[in-house]
């Protein structure tokens, strides 16, 4: 099962944690919510294993 554990408010930061996370070995998966506005910004939730949420959380906060 799949945890959402940011909700990053555009493409760039998103991807910017994504890297981070997989770099220190979390299986990572984004998720747009919505459909993009005129600036083609949109929120991306992103998703790790239920298992490796706690651990993800931490290095989310220390960022």
């Amino acid at each position: 099962m799949w945890t959402v554990v940011y909700i990053a408010p555009n493409q760039k930061e998103a991807e910017k944690l994504e890297k981070t996370l997989t770099t220190e070995g979390f299986l990572v998966k984004l998720r747009t919510i919505g459909l993009p506005q005129a600036n083609n910004s949109c929120s991306i939730e992103i998703l790790v294993p239920e298992s490796e949420v706690d651990e993800a959380l931490e290095i989310i906060n220390t960022i």
